[in-house]
């Protein structure tokens, strides 16, 4: 049997069915309240329907002025628990569990939504259309961890089975451990100890405030891939201070918006280890530093890969995106051996330099919307197409969030 069809038992005692993962992607499909949508409930019931063991949902902000996104549903006590719940009961009906992604998107909040975001120092994101952020204050980033303890308790309360603390891909807290951004010379900066500092303190609330059954897991940069930024050094050791805190799991991704590793896709003529593994070495040194399960996303498509990367003890949970939305049922084909890879459209693009930037990552996040709003991607749409709609769909729900935000 392959090992992508074996159970894994977390620390906690939660069970998972088998080893794949559906990994975080920005549905952005939530109201102008930023609660969740009856397309986003039927997006999660088509993946769990799909025979995954683990899904988890996109970017969901604990700070309402901290999106990443217009169209992030968000847990806070304004949440609609009715609405939350409903997407908690879909994503679980095909015997899944559910976790919620929390983010506080930092210094990448888009400046349409907050043009001075809270960081953790002054260094603007170098890329257009992100504003001047401000440094937080020492009651400020107690305010941060006081609200992911709040929307961890909300998540518990909609029936979530855990929670993700998503610490990568340049969100606040990876900001706060990359000594490129991190430039505070106060307890919260410097050193390890003090840049991982509010990433273990957010970690160790929410800890002791929910259930020890309810999963409790991070997401982590294998590194950021910026000159002075997150090492691989430093992911290994915070990875061992996360452990320490109790977490059940630990998800390696890499890079952020200004170097968007996690987001890149191979060509047909790459080495299959090349195109599927991109962070799998990166995760070795982290497994053998760990003794909890470690899942890695980023590239993963043929069953062969993924079975011989947990039976060499390298990672333990296989994470994935995009093929869920080319099929939402892809896992359950994949664990029965109907198929032996999953779909991989993405090689056949133009390479990602020949395109406008992030209109591959933009048409992957057309497609999700078609996915949840008409039952099925439109996978013959162009990448200039589908880039372009989804502009239109930031500009949309922008407008809308903003006219909802104005008193009458």
């Amino acid at each position: 049997m392959s090992k992508i069809n074996e159970k894994l038992t977390l620390p906690n005692g939660i069970e998972l069915k088998n080893r794949i993962v559906k990994s975080a992607m920005s549905e952005a499909l939530a109201d102008e309240n930023n609660n969740p949508t009856q397309a986003q409930i039927d997006l999660f019931q088509q993946w769990s329907e799909g025979g995954a063991a683990l899904l988890i949902t996109g970017n969901t902000p604990v700070d309402r002025m901290h999106l990443e996104h217009a169209g992030n549903f968000v847990l806070d006590p304004k949440s609609d628990l009715k609405q939350v719940s409903a997407l908690v009961a879909a994503g679980q009906s095909g015997g899944a569990k559910m976790l919620a992604q929390l983010a506080h998107a930092g210094r990448q909040t888009p400046e349409a939504i907050n043009p001075h975001p809270t960081s953790i120092s002054e260094v603007r994101l170098a890329l257009p259309g992100y504003g001047q952020p401000f440094p937080a204050t020492e009651s400020e980033l107690s305010e941060v961890i006081a609200k992911f303890v709040q929307s961890a308790r909300r998540a518990e309360e909609a029936g979530f089975d855990g929670v993700q603390i998503h610490a990568a891909h340049g969100y606040l807290l990876s900001s706060s451990l990359s000594p490129r951004i991190n430039t505070r010379e106060d307890r919260w900066g410097g050193s390890l100890e003090n840049r991982a500092r509010l990433v273990l303190e957010v970690v160790r609330a929410v800890r002791n405030a929910v259930d020890p059954g309810f999963i409790l897991a991070v997401k982590l940069n294998s590194s950021d891939f910026q000159k002075g930024g997150f090492t691989h050094t430093d992911s290994v050791q915070v990875a061992v201070m996360l452990e320490a805190e109790g977490v059940d799991f630990i998800e390696i991704s890499g890079g952020n918006f200004e170097e968007p590793t996690a987001y890149q896709h191979t060509s047909k003529s790459a080495s299959s280890q090349a195109r599927e593994a991109y962070f799998l070495d990166y995760a070795a040194a982290i497994k053998d530093a760990l003794d909890i399960p470690l899942m890695v996303t980023g590239g993963f498509r043929s069953a062969s890969v993924m079975s011989d990367a947990i039976q060499n003890g390298k990672i333990d949970l296989i994470g994935m995106g995009r093929p869920f939305i080319a099929d939402p049922k892809f896992a359950a084909k994949l664990l029965s051996g109907v198929i032996s890879m999953a779909p991989a459209i993405e090689r056949d693009f133009p390479p990602a330099d020949s395109l406008p930037r992030g209109a591959v990552l933009n048409w992957f996040c057309s497609q999700l919307a078609l996915l949840g709003k008409q039952g099925r991607p439109d996978l013959s749409m162009s990448i200039e197409e589908g880039h372009e709609n989804y502009l239109d769909q930031i500009r949309f729900a922008t407008e809308r969030l903003n006219k909802a935000r104005r008193p009458d």
